[in-house]
């Protein structure tokens, strides 16, 4: 028994040496005819706030799922927190914590029975349990709503309460999908207070996907994913130097003339064309702007002068912005990966170390 206790305590201590905490490798995933993921590889760091960016369909969901261990990848690897996600499931699950896009809360119990359910669940003990829950129910504010129904929460309470039963057995990593969609933006920055105090308290690893670029500026590093590829991956400050310089943006009353004048004119200038506008990326744009102004004969009639934004970059990579739609069907097929339900049978199971879950709607 002495052995095993000290072979156990090894293995807790090498999952907490290790600097990458998640490390995918070539993680493909296909559903029917439709590529969900096309050979990703990546690394997130110990105690990182790491950001997946990128359109609906892109591929952000199923790459939690996989990394959750709620869906199997067709090839490829990934490990999380050291352990691989198909031969050491259940060792996955107890190091991580997980926030839906959509709500998969009880109604009908009370915010307090939501929360002891899912300690159950996780093996947390009745004393840890309460200290725990009076610690993160204070932490997001929802200390004296404990005893209320679920039905009666707003949706920006109920998000929190997510949050709050995601940390409830303190993981060491979080995965929060989508987790401020539909939310006002006060309530959206109440989360984000929440994340980040969670992540100075516990040096907690926060896994999150978004297609909002505000929310995208605060991750430590951010992997921008388009049609299942990671397209970019760096901080955000690195990303945006990708554009270079400023970014003026303009119409006038004769783009295509204007455009022609401009090419011959400032050769070594790069112009495009952004929908009816034409967009210009150069150093010192505040000083540009005059010279542009006498430099067209075309009147004028707007004209913006801006920093790079990652909506920049996003374009500048892919060719559109990140709010059009990719395709539909990916995206549908995404959120059904999975049922909800099935966690209880992967955690109550005795032997569901060798039960894989279930991959795809047959």
């Amino acid at each position: 028994m002495k052995d095993l206790s000290e072979k156990t305590e090894q293995i807790k201590e090498n999952q907490n040496n290790i600097l990458e905490i998640i490390q995918v490798k070539n993680l493909k995933k296909r559903y029917k005819h439709i590529t969900a993921l096309d050979g990703i590889s990546f690394s997130v760091k110990r105690g990182e706030v790491f950001g997946f960016l990128g359109p609906n369909g892109a591929g952000k969901t199923t790459t939690i799922n996989i990394l959750c261990t709620l869906v199997l990848p067709n090839s490829g690897l990934a490990y999380v927190n050291g352990y691989h996600i198909a031969n050491q499931p259940n060792l996955v699950r107890e190091s991580i914590g997980l926030v839906f896009q959509e709500t998969t809360l009880d109604n009908h119990l009370t915010a307090e029975e939501n929360l002891y359910l899912h300690a159950m669940l996780y093996g947390v003990s009745r004393k840890d349990f309460i200290k725990r829950k009076r610690e993160i129910l204070k932490l997001c504010e929802l200390w004296d709503k404990r005893k209320m129904k679920v039905e009666t929460f707003s949706g920006g309470m109920k998000r929190r309460l997510e949050l709050v039963r995601a940390l409830i057995h303190w993981p060491q990593i979080l995965f929060l999908d989508e987790p401020t969609i539909g939310l006002d933006p006060q309530t959206r920055k109440k989360i984000w207070d929440y994340i980040f105090a969670v992540r100075s308290k516990k040096n907690t690893t926060i896994f999150l996907t978004t297609q909002y670029l505000n929310e995208a500026e605060r991750c430590d590093r951010i992997a921008i994913i388009d049609h299942g590829k990671i397209v970019a991956i760096d901080t955000p400050k690195n990303l945006k130097r990708m554009i270079g310089g400023d970014i003026i943006i303009f119409k006038t009353e004769n783009n295509q003339q204007a455009e022609k004048e401009f090419r011959k004119k400032f050769p070594e200038y790069p112009i495009k064309w952004i929908g009816k506008e034409l967009k210009i990326e150069i150093d010192n744009g505040n000083k540009f702007l005059p010279i542009l102004v006498k430099a067209i004969s075309p009147h004028i009639t707007s004209m913006q002068l801006r920093q790079p934004t990652l909506e920049d970059v996003f374009l500048e990579i892919t060719g559109r912005k990140i709010r059009e739609e990719i395709n539909g069907k990916l995206e549908e097929e995404e959120n059904r990966g999975f049922d909800i339900s099935s966690l209880f049978t992967l955690f109550n199971s005795p032997d569901a170390e060798e039960k894989k879950p279930k991959t795809e709607k047959r």
